[in-house]
């Protein structure tokens, strides 16, 4: 069948047939799926087999709750990401923080501090490196943003997430700071590590199939908000790193790769009241103001709350 003989077709089957009310958005985007995987059924010649086999990888990847890993091992969070930056140039937003992907381990209701926060609960303090990361919410104008949230989760030295990762405390490397008067933030955690898909997983099982590691350097992850300022989703990567530009999930970009500096002055380790040199890390997040040319920059989905 020919591409045009394909959406004739697929027309009769979404959209011919309905007798009823119809989300003109949702007939869109049906009819663009459907005739596209037509077309790729026909253009690959994909046969029943590899067909179900298909659909029975997306069944398996929803019920280890993949679906969300998979996203961005594919590119397609990234794709997003990409769209969204090209929004923002053409609504004239240039300068600003690079946002990049959220990912899927985000979990709401961190505890609230102002202006500091611990994230880390101690568990790990005999094998991590303490980490201090602070800096300056600013607007396009480059002046401070004072009271804007600042909300901050990464994984622990083994790669795990907490709520997602039953041994760890709850909240633990999770947190909400709210800057102070002068849009200042800091906290105190330990610096993160990479990890990898689940080895037993669907997408390393993908991803192997199509002779790809699934590896991510060492990040953290952020949400940034203000009152009349567009929301930020961004994370930082841990320069150093070996997958620093080879992220299984594309997520490394220019300019969110601060140098991270080694203290081993005495006298500064005492007065963090630590008895072992740590690292540090300082990064200004800089906010776009809300407008109405520019598309929404708050993504509506599915997250956990605990």
């Amino acid at each position: 069948m020919t591409h045009n003989e394909i959406d004739t077709l697929v027309k009769s089957w979404i959209i011919d047939t309905a007798t009823g009310p119809v989300n003109p958005r949702v007939q869109q985007v049906v009819f663009g799926l459907v005739s596209a995987l037509c077309k790729t059924i026909e253009d690959l010649d994909i046969q029943a087999t590899e067909f179900w086999s298909g659909l029975e990888y997306l069944r398996e990847s929803a019920v280890r709750n993949e679906l969300g890993l998979l996203a961005p091992g594919l590119g397609l969070e990234r794709f997003l990401d990409i769209r969204a930056d090209e929004a923002e140039a053409k609504a004239g937003l240039l300068g600003g923080t690079p946002r990049t992907i959220e990912g899927p381990l985000y979990v709401a209701g961190a505890p609230e501090s102002k202006g500091f926060a611990r994230l880390d609960d101690g568990s790990e303090s005999d094998k991590a490196e303490v980490l201090f990361m602070q800096g300056t919410v600013r607007d396009e104008q480059g002046k401070p943003v004072p009271g804007a949230k600042v909300e901050v989760w990464h994984c622990n030295l083994m790669g795990g997430y907490s709520f997602f990762d039953q041994t760890q405390s709850a909240f633990n490397l999770r947190r909400t700071i709210i800057a102070d008067g002068e849009g200042r933030y800091q906290f105190r955690s330990i610096l993160p590590v990479g990890y990898s898909c689940p080895p037993d997983g669907t997408t390393q099982r993908l991803l192997d199939q199509l002779g790809r590691h699934g590896h991510r350097p060492a990040h953290i992850h952020f949400f940034i908000s203000a009152e009349g300022q567009r929301k930020l989703t961004t994370q930082i990567n841990i320069d150093g790193d070996e997958f620093l530009w080879d992220d299984f999930a594309f997520a490394s970009r220019e300019g969110l790769v601060p140098a991270v500096r080694k203290v081993t002055e005495p006298a500064a380790i005492a007065a963090k009241g630590l008895d072992k040199p740590y690292s540090e890390i300082d990064f200004d997040f800089r906010l776009y103001a809300e407008r109405q040319a520019a598309p929404a920059a708050e993504v509506e989905r599915v997250r956990a709350a605990a």
